[in-house]
């Protein structure tokens, strides 16, 4: 009798289970979501580096968008041309052949040429020296402060911190926008990796304010637009901005900022050569007009 007493309620209980598993197991067949064969083929597409730059929650998550339509099937900045070659395949849409783009820092501040308002004892974290007064040590409040928050944040090792100033290795620079979203600043852009012509400076002080904080700064005198033959830079809120679809890098503007916060300087030429580059311009910029 004792015994019976055990093997009721286990049997209750084996029947209980039997009954609530077989109806589990039929609303699972019969509210389940019939999953896209063609996610797994684009998630294995994917490199698997869950950055996060593609702005959707890990490779899954992209993966998933780029199925349901809602990405498009680029939306991968690490993988690149070849992995949106890749995806557009599978999902039978051509992919977009847009121009790679690299992580850049918009400051030339280094040590020698910045000008600190006092020195910073605390955590190598930039977000962190921005809660300090003035917002930072650096007196001028566009400056890069160097304490490596992008580094950290940087999951490809792209970027280092060189005499104060960050610096972006655009080789291994995959576009993911991880450092362009942490800088505190704000001074780093994802930007054309061609395109060698770029300003060093993110301040909209005058001139006069940026002399007395920086002797590297962009300082509006907008020499470098009066001598772009393209019409390709402007000086905006006091700072020179590059238009990337008219520039064709020829260096004017880098080789006239009495500053030097222009890069893609080239060397002087040769009378003879200075004359076959004069001409080469002169026939670009009639070819723009009469494109326009």
């Amino acid at each position: 009798m004792e015994i019976m007493n055990i093997v009721y309620p286990m049997l209750s209980i084996g029947g209980l289970g039997v009954v609530l598993g077989a109806g589990l197991g039929y609303a699972g067949k019969l509210f389940a979501v019939e999953e896209d064969p063609k996610l797994g083929e684009v998630l294995e597409a994917l490199p698997g580096a869950n950055c996060g730059g593609c702005g959707f929650p890990g490779c899954s998550g992209c993966a998933s968008a780029i199925v349901a339509g809602t990405a498009p099937v680029n939306a991968c900045p690490v993988g690149g041309a070849a992995v949106a070659e890749k995806i557009g395949a599978i999902m039978g849409i051509e992919a977009s052949t847009s121009e790679p783009t690299a992580a850049f820092v918009k400051c030339k501040g280094t040590c020698g040429v910045a000008k600190e308002k006092y020195t910073y004892f605390g955590l190598d974290d930039c977000v962190m020296a921005m809660q300090l007064a003035g917002g930072g040590s650096k007196s001028c409040t566009y400056g890069c402060l160097g304490l490596g928050s992008c580094k950290k944040a940087c999951g490809f090792g792209a970027i280092e911190i060189i005499d104060g100033v960050a610096v972006v290795d655009k080789d291994k620079c995959v576009s993911c926008g991880k450092c362009v979203s942490t800088c505190p600043k704000h001074i780093i852009e994802l930007l054309p990796a061609k395109k060698k012509v770029k300003v060093e400076c993110s301040s909209k002080d005058n001139g006069k304010g940026v002399m007395a904080v920086c002797s590297a700064g962009c300082i509006a005198c907008k020499i470098c637009e009066k001598n772009c033959p393209f019409d390709a830079i402007h000086v905006v809120d006091n700072l020179a901005v590059i238009d990337y679809d008219k520039c064709k890098a020829c260096g004017i503007c880098a080789n006239k900022c009495p500053k030097g916060v222009i890069t893609g300087k080239k060397p002087a030429p040769a009378k003879a050569e200075a004359k076959q580059e004069e001409a080469k311009t002169e026939e670009s910029k009639q070819e723009q007009t009469k494109s326009e």
